[in-house]
């Protein structure tokens, strides 16, 4: 009984090469494999024709979905290769690793640190190179012969030996790991173990079994199970945080095909990418590159030219020294876009099955990429396909991001796409809602309809089940909608929730859906706020104003969306009461003020008058000017009378209050377009003085001066 230890670099093509040559001289009759013991009955699934990685083995605690770790594969990694050889040979395979079910109790699951993080940069560092990767990619991703199984195994041990770490969670692992071996002893004459590099030494040889027993017994055990998920080379890249990744996984799996002319290859395929975008890339550019490669790889005494070099060589010679189209060779080219996929018979929960199978029936096949889709609502398909987006963003699976998209109408619906495999462990985390999507995400819905207390989060929600289109789920929300609603006194919370209702009401005729409940909780909220909003400023602080105003905007807009004669008029009654009322503050009597203007039914000069008169606090008035002006100051450019109100009003500002005045007004006209602040100060310098000639009166010139340069400096003159 014999077993052979070989150490290899987690996702390293070169490993994968030399550990396949390995593996066919040796002829085991037995492979273990660092990994979890729970998935050995999933191992057969990857020999399937449907299976494609890169993928995953996720190990998770069903009764705490969020408790799980991910175990990638590519398939130019040792191990999967190792797996493939075992089951194209029949020969038994299986994971070796400490369970995941005492890991995941123990919480060993955790980053690793120190050099048993990344052991391979301690031994570059030794050969005096700066960088790990590329190191060790020209002493063994590079090799077109050989292997380096004994060498690396020699170095981890002389690197264990020079720097000890006392690790608990290493040591329950390997010892797993040497009884795992053991067994396997017992009934295969020639065992394979096949492990990252840093176990190698601690493999190799066993010494006895009662210290790695003492090790192991009584280690704490949670159920645990276990499945396979697409996986991505994003992910599988370091930059995504993964411990085990590599900086190129799209370069690595080239290499790992065409390790004996790799550079001509990849150099053709990133000028079709460039080609694509109609960027120049010819034929004799791929010949001038390469050769640059590989004059770059004598100069720094490299023994094949890398991916650096190939870099850089596509930066000069393609990309005309342009960072910019070398950004997309890097993204498709580098680290690539390629997402895995696994049999339709994986084992999942009911939720998973159920949306792999909406996906099919609605092609909408998960991709890594990005991707922005329009639907158009009047399409059956493209209505099943927004149900299923909706639905699940309920269920807190955000595959489709809703964006915005101007032109196209009530009848058109865009989002963004990007599938990410953790999208499975939140599938699996809302599979206790239900076992399909609809009844899932409307069990959910109905536990958040009775947990919420603002009425605005109700409104909310109530929007989001009508785009989902689950009206029991919606008759549930708008009951507890009114109910909370009827007891609620909070103005700014009742307001916050007409946008979202007359939402509702507007998408209501494209969808089909009933929203007469919605209609009569609208109306009874907009009439109680009407009744209210005077009241909730009164004595309010300018910061509370501010948010009073936002919540006005929104409701005005709303009403107008909905265009109820009744519900305006009463809308159009408070804001009056508004304009006009005493102690409020100054932003929010300004945006009532300006509102009412903007519909035609008052003239707002009075009651600039008013608010600005001497009499009234210079910050209040300040304040008032911000709220009037909103974002569009065209009502002074074209309304003289107004300019003229607000001039006298700044130059009679005292100089003691004139220094907290200031902020305010830059702040007010600083959110104006810059063409709507040249257009005022024009205005002002375009008659003598910067007065408007409307305006009677006589002034003296040099003293209004100073004043008159200080408001063309606000109005952006």
């Amino acid at each position: 009984m014999s077993h052979t230890v070989f150490g290899i670099r987690h996702h390293g093509p070169g490993s994968a090469r030399s550990l396949q040559r390995a593996l066919e001289e040796l002829v085991p009759d037995a492979v273990l494999i660092e990994g979890p013991p729970e998935a050995d009955a999933l191992l057969e699934l990857a020999a399937r024709e449907d299976m494609a990685p890169p993928v995953a083995l996720l190990t998770y605690v069903p009764d705490e979905p969020a408790r799980a770790a991910f175990y990638p594969f590519a398939r130019f990694s040792p191990e999967w290769r190792a797996i493939r050889h075992a089951l194209d040979h029949d020969v038994p395979v299986r994971f070796m690793d400490l369970p995941a079910a005492n890991k995941m109790a123990a919480h060993d699951d955790e980053p690793r640190r120190g050099l048993r993080a990344d052991p391979l940069a301690a031994l570059a560092e030794v050969a005096g190179h700066g960088d790990p990767e590329r190191w060790w990619e020209d002493v063994v991703e590079s090799r077109r012969e050989g292997d380096a199984f004994e060498a690396v195994t020699e170095a981890m041990g002389a690197l264990r030996e020079a720097f000890a770490e006392d690790d608990p969670r290493e040591e329950r692992r390997e010892a797993y790991m040497r009884q795992s071996i053991r067994a396997a002893n017992k009934t295969a004459e020639n065992v394979a173990v096949i492990c990252g590099a840093w176990h190698a030494p601690a493999l190799t040889d066993l010494g006895p079994a009662a210290p790695d027993q003492r090790t192991l017994k009584g280690l704490p055990k949670v159920k645990v199970a276990a499945t396979w998920v697409p996986w991505t080379y994003g992910l599988l890249a370091r930059a995504s945080g993964y411990g085990a990744g590599v900086d190129s996984p799209a370069w690595y799996d080239q290499l790992f095909d065409e390790a004996g002319d790799p550079i001509a290859r990849w150099l053709s395929r990133a000028a079709q990418l460039l080609r694509a975008e109609g960027l120049d890339a010819s034929a004799a550019q791929v010949v001038d590159a390469a050769r640059l490669a590989m004059s770059l790889a004598g100069i720094r005494d490299r023994p094949l030219a890398g991916l650096d070099e190939l870099i850089d060589a596509t930066r000069a010679v393609l990309c005309h020294g342009s960072d910019v189209p070398l950004a997309l060779v890097r993204a498709e080219l580098v680290v690539g876009h390629r997402l895995g996929e696994v049999p339709e018979d994986t084992p999942m929960v009911p939720l998973q099955q159920d949306v792999s199978r909406l996906q099919r029936r609605l092609r909408m096949r998960p991709e890594a990429q990005v991707k922005d889709i329009t639907l158009d609502l009047r399409r059956e398909n493209d209505r099943e396909r927004s149900r299923l987006l909706h639905r699940l963003n309920l269920l807190e699976v955000p595959w489709g991001s809703p964006i915005e998209s101007r032109g196209q109408g009530t009848f058109k619906e865009a989002f963004r796409l990007e599938w990410y495999p953790e999208l499975a462990l939140d599938l699996i985390h809302a599979g206790r809602w239900g076992t399909t999507v609809h009844a899932a995400a409307a069990a959910k819905v109905n536990a958040r309809a009775s947990e919420q207390e603002s009425v605005g989060a109700l409104a909310t929600l109530a929007d989001a089940v009508l785009l989902a289109d689950l009206p029991d789920a919606l008759e549930a929300v708008m009951r507890a909608l009114a109910d909370r609603a009827a007891l609620d006194r909070d103005t700014a919370d009742l307001m916050t929730a007409v946008p979202p209702l007359a939402g509702i009401l507007r998408y209501g005729d494209v969808r089909g859906s009933d929203t007469s409940s919605v209609a009569q909780v609208l109306r009874g909220i907009v009439l109680r706020v009407a009744i209210g909003l005077p009241g909730a400023g009164v004595g309010a602080d300018e910061p509370t104003g501010a948010l009073l105003a936002e919540a006005v905007d929104g409701v005005n807009a709303a009403l107008a969306l909905l265009g109820d004669e009744e519900l305006t008029r009463a809308w159009r009654e408070a804001l009056r009461r508004v304009a006009e009322g005493e102690r409020l503050p100054g932003t929010l009597a300004g945006r009532a003020t300006r509102l009412l203007h903007d519909a035609g039914e008052l003239e707002p000069s009075a009651a600039m008058s008013r608010a600005l008169s001497p009499g009234e606090d210079p910050e209040r008035g300040a304040s008032w000017i911000e709220g009037f002006i909103g974002t569009s100051g065209l009502v002074l450019v074209h309304d003289p009378e107004l300019l003229a109100v607000l001039d006298t009003w700044i130059a009679g500002v005292q100089p003691d209050a004139f220094t907290n005045v200031l902020p305010l007004l830059r702040r007010a006209f600083s959110a104006l377009p810059a063409g709507e602040r040249r257009r005022l100060g024009e205005r002002l310098r375009r008659h003598e003085g910067g007065r408007p000639p409307e305006v009677e009166g006589d002034y003296d010139p040099e003293r209004a001066g100073p004043a008159l340069e200080t408001v063309a400096r606000l109005l952006g003159g």
